[in-house]
């Protein structure tokens, strides 16, 4: 039996959903009523996050490996981080992992890829919409993201971490992004909206609300998770 290993606490609202997905994701595949092997491994938020503010890469993917290693000496057989951010170091990581690692950002990508899109946004915490990395795996199947203007990202990274982190979601909070996203479509051609926070999930996940459609990165992710477990 596989094993799937989860590094969660990143943040923790957003480790409750993907526990639920893959559970709800698994079933829908294999309705017989069993349950997947999962370990969780759910690591300080606040430690990774300071490290990743201070621009400390190498302590950031030195720490998160060594979760990962945890994870496989308690038995996992492949693992994913639950979270958009740190895969800021994620080729890092999957360098010295001693097992598999399903990547949120390239099952992302084969996602948008499949739909034909050629030019998406990016919504996600300021470090992962100022990071290169959701571009330069997109640029590898011909697909052009781009992140929103620096106010617009000021706006969703303090509600990303003053609300959706701590699970808080607010009408006017959505409405706020939504009107980001029509302005990215309007503005810069965008044919799809990438949500590269596992917290954006929360609050536009499944909205019928916005014009653009939405790549919910989390539920790509988890889709991929239940897959790999049934593989």
């Amino acid at each position: 039996m596989k094993t799937l290993g989860i590094v969660g606490g990143i943040g923790p609202e957003s480790t409750i959903v993907y526990y639920r997905a893959i559970l709800a994701e698994y079933r829908a595949l294999k309705p017989d009523g069993s349950a997947p092997s999962i370990i969780i491994n759910s690591i300080d938020l606040h430690r990774m996050l300071g490290l990743i503010a201070a621009g400390r890469y190498a302590e950031v993917s030195d720490f998160l490996l060594a979760e990962v290693r945890r994870l496989a000496a308690a038995g996992a057989t492949f693992a994913l981080l639950a979270a958009g951010t740190p895969h800021i170091v994620f080729d890092q990581i999957q360098r010295g992992s001693p097992i598999p690692l399903l990547s949120l950002v390239e099952a992302t990508r084969d996602a948008a890829h499949a739909r034909g899109y050629k030019k998406v946004g990016l919504f996600g915490t300021r470090f992962t919409m100022q990071a290169g990395f959701f571009p330069e795996v997109f640029a590898k199947s011909g697909i052009a993201v781009v992140s929103p203007a620096e106010e617009e990202q000021t706006y969703i990274h303090d509600r990303y971490m003053n609300e959706l982190v701590k699970g808080i979601v607010l009408p006017e909070t959505r409405d706020r992004l939504l009107t980001i996203a029509e302005h990215m479509m309007q503005r810069d051609g965008i044919e799809g909206l990438i949500l590269g926070g596992t917290e954006l999930s929360l609050i536009l996940g499944g909205t019928t609300e916005v014009s653009i459609p939405l790549l919910d990165a989390t539920h790509i992710h988890v889709k991929r998770a239940a897959e790999a477990l049934l593989a």
